[in-house]
């Protein structure tokens, strides 16, 4: 186990539900893209729990909605498909207007992401996301394609498309140590949770061949109704990365509900291609 994961165990045993697993959860590889959107602040604003979480605004007028899609390969609750609909926000004080979208993760004080959707191809990763931090997990059937020249995954409920991402292999390569920071609701309390991670991925403001295709599950029309760009203001996809899942921490107490959609009792379906290239169909 590498230096990045020393003194995570022993860890702590917990049961949510059909998932009995260790604290912290190691993700030692997996694939990873994202496309971000503007959006209608007030409607974005809307979905916030709490007063105290502002939405990350541009100089446009605009907030800002992710869409990110993971192919989990080695973790230690076992490989899954997980897709996450955030909206990056600031806890406390009104964050400034930022000109740049890169900037919104410059580790301005209070920033985050609040999970709006966390759809999962195992019960385990949902019973677990939703009893330890109150993601808004449901179980959905996620197909990777992983090639040269994009990262896709199409998702769906039983037949029923839910979306599809796209995020064109180009760009600008960072290195990356900054923790993802996640806000969530569990029982009336807002949680807060740090994920430790190291990686690189490639940021870029050219998206040409990166797209979302919604579908009209009603999940697809939650995120349409947040009024999304027609087209991608950036993409990022990870050549490589690791990450450290703990614990959350309670931050504020008596917030509004936050369910998100709760599917079926049922497994998913998780399946991944890697070709050599791509199609280039926008399926």
């Amino acid at each position: 186990m590498s230096t990045f994961f020393a003194s995570t165990r022993p860890g702590i045993q917990v049961t949510h539900g059909e998932a009995i697993f260790e604290l912290p959860i190691l993700y030692f590889r997996d694939d990873l893209f994202a496309l971000f959107f503007t959006a209608d602040p007030e409607r974005v604003r809307a979905c916030l729990p709490s007063d105290r979480l502002h939405p990350v605004m541009l100089t446009s007028g605009k907030a800002m909605v992710g869409i990110a899609a993971f192919n989990y390969i080695d973790t230690t609750i076992g490989p899954y498909g997980e897709v996450g609909i955030v909206l990056p926000v600031v806890y406390g004080t009104r964050p400034p207007l930022f000109f740049l979208p890169a900037l919104m993760e410059a580790r301005y004080p209070g920033f985050g992401s609040l999970v709006a959707h966390l759809p999962v191809t195992r019960k385990v990763a949902r019973d677990a996301g939703r009893g330890q931090w109150g993601y808004t997990k449901f179980v959905a059937d996620m197909h990777f394609t992983i090639c040269p020249e994009f990262m896709e995954c199409r998702m769906s409920e039983e037949g029923e498309h839910i979306l599809t991402i796209r995020v064109a292999r180009r760009g600008l390569v960072i290195r990356d140590r900054k923790p993802l920071v996640t806000f969530s609701v569990r029982n009336g309390r807002l949680i807060r949770t740090t994920i430790p991670q190291k990686g690189a991925y490639r940021f870029s403001l050219a998206t040409r061949g990166s797209f979302l295709r919604l579908g009209h599950h009603p999940v697809s029309e939650s995120i349409r109704d947040l009024d999304l760009s027609a087209t991608p203001l950036m993409s990022r996809y990870y050549v490589e990365r690791s990450g450290i899942l703990p614990a959350g921490e309670v931050i504020e107490e008596g917030v509004r509900s936050l369910e998100g959609y709760m599917g079926k009792d049922r497994e998913g379906e998780h399946t991944a291609d890697y070709l050599v290239k791509g199609s280039g169909h926008e399926s």
